[in-house]
């Protein structure tokens, strides 16, 4: 399924090389379960969809980005 908010290919042509210059180099030990394209779309979607015109939404995006949980 796809949404508004993802990303074309011509979008992540231009996107994935600087984000293979701007992460850092991880050891491979295992396959990630998304890929980097799959996260930033449900970035998107989340920025997307929170409510914005008050700050409980910012804070929950903070929230869910720093320790993967909602408050």
């Amino acid at each position: 399924m796809s949404y508004s908010t993802d990303l074309t290919d011509t979008e992540w042509e231009i996107i994935e090389p600087i984000l293979h210059q701007i992460l850092p180099i991880k050891k491979a030990t295992r396959p990630p379960n998304w890929t980097k394209r799959e996260i930033l779309n449900g970035r998107f979607y989340q920025l997307k969809k929170a409510n914005l015109s008050d700050d409980s939404g910012w804070i929950e995006l903070w929230n869910l980005s720093v320790t993967g949980k909602p408050r």
